[in-house]
């Protein structure tokens, strides 16, 4: 039986990176939301968390080694502060990570240090598509065989920081198999979008469109594991982040119910608004354990784990909607302007289900 106790350590990060979250990356929301621009500085200083690092062995440039729970927990904390900054500060592990649980010890030894050892840079990932029927286990984007080299070929979207990336991660169908490929950046055929989508929420990530056109890529940049372990570690990520998310916008209007009076009464003495909280605090406990359990799961390589991490990314969207959704209903008319951030945190938990290979643990 696992605990539901964090450990000293785990009570270490959880702090460490709280602090970070709500004194910085909080404050600084709003306006990044507004100015549509993280600060660079604000980036560094995520990144600077070591979150990413502690997943990877000393073996190949980090300190630690990968735990999914510990990954968790840190994604919780850090979009309890703001969901974009928690994307944008883990958007090296979109490449990272699949290579580390995919990749070969050659792909390993190559590309690892050069992410893990370094300031912050754009290593980022392609996966989602422009499809009502999306579904990640297939894609329409190909990849097929020719002589020594692939040839990929497709159109992506949501694809974070693509216009300034290192390098990313693109995932394919390969013989019917979702299938991950390294791709450089220059490489021909490869093509960013010339402007930024614009989207209801995340206004603060530049999100681009992919386009390949027979791209050429050695055979030697397939990822040849299992997408199963990738799409686990994402969706796990995303619930958890779905949880900091709802926990947020929940504490917020709690704290404003308490605060406001109407017609002489505090706003939570109201019995329907009582009610809604309790049902938003029952629902993030209760999705904040599957997502521990699908963690857990993962971890010991159990074998329903990804069924569980599918749970609990499900179960997350609908929770962080519905929380969202309250805490704006909560504040009444101030819910929906903008000296409030519960307006925000609703656009950003909107599109939770769609964010399937925009984080990993």
């Amino acid at each position: 039986m696992y605990s539901f106790e964090p450990d000293d350590e785990q009570k270490i990060l959880i702090d460490s990176i709280k602090h970070y979250a709500s004194n910085e990356l909080r404050k600084a929301a709003r306006d990044a939301e507004e100015g549509k621009c993280l600060p660079r500085d604000l980036i560094d200083k995520g990144w600077e968390l070591g979150i990413l690092q502690a997943s990877i062995p000393e073996a190949y440039g980090g300190f630690g080694e990968r735990l999914v729970v510990n990954g968790v927990l840190a994604a919780e904390e850090m979009a309890y502060g703001d969901l974009a900054g928690a994307l944008a500060i883990g958007i090296p592990g979109l490449f990272a990570l699949p290579i580390y649980l995919a990749g070969s010890e050659e792909q390993k030894q190559q590309y690892l240090p050069q992410v893990v050892n370094a300031g912050w840079k754009s290593y980022t990932a392609a996966l989602l598509e422009a499809s009502f029927d999306f579904d990640p286990n297939d894609l329409k984007a190909t990849a097929h065989g020719e002589g020594d080299h692939y040839v990929l070929s497709g159109n992506k979207l949501f694809v974070p920081f693509a216009n300034k990336a290192e390098a990313m991660i693109v995932y394919a169908s390969l013989d019917g198999k979702t299938k991950a490929f390294i791709v450089p950046k220059n490489e021909a055929g490869l093509k960013v979008g010339e402007s930024r989508e614009k989207y209801m929420g995340l206004n603060a990530i530049p999100f681009f469109k992919v386009t390949l056109e027979e791209v050429n890529i050695p055979k030697a940049n397939l990822l040849d594991g299992e997408f199963a372990t990738i799409l686990d570690a994402s969706r796990v990520a995303i619930a958890a982040m779905g949880v900091g998310l709802a926990r947020a916008a929940f504490e917020y209007a709690r704290d404003y119910a308490k605060e406001r009076n109407v017609f002489g009464v505090k706003v939570a003495q109201k019995q329907a608004i009582a009610f809604m909280l309790a049902e938003m605090a029952t629902e993030i406990e209760a999705i904040r354990l599957l997502v521990w359990e699908a963690a857990w799961s993962i971890d010991n390589k159990k074998e329903d784990a990804s069924q569980r991490a599918y749970l609990a990314v499900t179960g997350a969207s609908d929770m962080t909607m519905m929380v969202t959704d309250r805490a704006v209903q909560i504040l009444g008319g101030h819910g929906y302007i903008r000296d409030h951030p519960v307006e925000m945190w609703m656009r950003n938990g909107r599109g939770l289900a769609t964010f399937t290979g925009l984080a990993m643990v």
